[in-house]
């Protein structure tokens, strides 16, 4: 098998993923509020609500505003959540508890790296592969990346919402690849969804390695 160019890879889920569950870090914050929920409860209708959302992207958007509109996305389906399962009426302050929720999933403390990923990054570095990151995250994948000590590995980061396409657009790869000016059948994406990242990557011509994690 040819060594390629480029290893792109995916962020949450393949690089890094949440400690415990998205559910049980909505209960701890919430209950900082007032509001205590089952986590079994949250995680289940935030990722119900999550695949409901649509694309986090923003076409045609100065980059200035990019950050707010993904605030605010982030914030729709946290509402979302909350009333779902009948409790949002239950903040005092649901603007207070959704602001410290977003600044915690921008720091360290609620990811873990999956154990495979250093010696995976160091190999490919050392045999002189480009890697980048190539992923449907927010900006918050830059402060991430640097808190797990991932950042000096990737010598580039394509995100949908900087981009205005989402996985499994092709155009967010062209992106990308555009960014290491490779050529699609030159490069690898790895990641843990079939239909984001493997038949994404496939179909803009690039070589898609499906991963299964597990926590």
């Amino acid at each position: 098998m040819q060594k390629p160019k480029v290893i792109f890879l995916d962020a949450v889920g393949t690089l890094f993923d949440v400690k415990g569950s998205v559910g049980e870090v909505y209960k701890h914050i919430a209950r900082e509020f007032g509001v205590d929920v089952d986590e079994e409860t949250l995680n289940q209708a935030f990722y119900e609500c999550f695949q409901a959302a649509p694309p986090p992207v923003f076409p045609e958007s100065e980059n200035q505003d990019i950050p707010q509109y993904e605030f605010e996305w982030w914030r729709a389906i946290a509402r979302k959540t909350f009333e779902s399962i009948g409790v949002f009426d239950k903040f005092s302050d649901f603007d207070g508890f959704f602001s410290e929720l977003y600044i915690h999933f921008g720091t360290a403390e609620p990811w873990f790296v999956y154990p495979d990923v250093l010696d995976s990054l160091r190999k490919w570095q050392q045999m002189g592969i480009e890697l980048g990151v190539v992923s449907n995250f927010d900006s918050r994948i830059y402060s991430v990346l640097q808190a797990l000590e991932l950042r000096e590995f990737f010598s580039s980061i394509t995100i949908s919402t900087q981009v205005g396409a989402a996985k499994p657009d092709p155009q967010i790869f062209a992106k990308a690849l555009a960014k290491h000016h490779c050529d699609a059948d030159a490069a690898w994406h790895v990641g843990d969804s079939l239909r984001e990242d493997y038949h994404g990557a496939k179909s803009a011509g690039m070589r898609g390695v499906l991963i299964q994690r597990k926590k």
